[in-house]
Formats: C-alpha cells, sequence, structure tokens
C-alpha cells in the first residue's frame, strides 16, 4: 500500500517562498517517477513539476525558472521550491507517484496524496 503524504503548504505574500515536501511510504514497482500537481478553485488539475527516479525534472510553462522540484530517494521525498509566488499560484498541491510517462501528460499516477494549500495575497 502506497501512501504519499504532502507539508510546507501555507500562507505567503506575493514575491514570496515556500517549500513544500512529499514523503512516499509503501512500495510499488510500476512507480518510476514523482510530480506535484495544483487544483486552483473552479479550475482542472494542472501538472507543474515532475521528476524522474533518476532526478530529470519537468516542468509546465507556469512553473519553469521559479518552481524547482528535487528528490532524496534516501528518504522517499520529493520538494517544491517555489519563490517569486504569485497570486494565481493559489492552489492545492498535490504529490502524485507512477509511472512517469502518465505523470506528465496530465493524469497524474496512480497514488495522490491529500494535498496541501498554498495561498498568495497580499
Amino acid at each position: 500500500q502506497v501512501q504519499l503524504m504532502e507539508s510546507g503548504g501555507g500562507w505567503v505574500q506575493p514575491g514570496e517562498s515556500l517549500r513544500l515536501s512529499c514523503v512516499l511510504s509503501g512500495s510499488d514497482t510500476s512507480i518510476n517517477g514523482r510530480a506535484w500537481y495544483r487544483q486552483a478553485p473552479g479550475k482542472q488539475r494542472e501538472l507543474v513539476a515532475a521528476i524522474t527516479s533518476g532526478g530529470v525534472p519537468t516542468y509546465a510553462p507556469s512553473a519553469k525558472d521559479r518552481f524547482t522540484i528535487s528528490r532524496d530517494n534516501a528518504r522517499e521525498m520529493i520538494f517544491l521550491q517555489m519563490t517569486s509566488l504569485k497570486p494565481e499560484d493559489t492552489a492545492v498541491y498535490y504529490c502524485t507517484a507512477g509511472p512517469f510517462g502518465t505523470l506528465v501528460t496530465g493524469q497524474g499516477g496512480r497514488y495522490w496524496g491529500q494535498g496541501t494549500q498554498v495561498t498568495v495575497s497580499a
């Protein structure tokens, strides 16, 4: 049984930074990638960034140059460092795990965390 748990969300002002963390417990041999998705009110869930088991990242255009995804394989964790945050980054951020191909096509993985709220406002 694979479980994912996010942490690190909160309220910040525009221009500030925030770091999200996600820990995975359990195992599934189909997992070769991890990703962050987000869902803003009234919008569909969308890919933010994904990372392969080897540490190669992929970013959505909205995240490129401002967000950095990384992983610590020893601790089964991934991170999302977010800088220069904007009000439009306000969303619930989800961690997901699965085959890398499904992560970057918008489907997401087989496993999802409960999400962590990020609010950016003055």
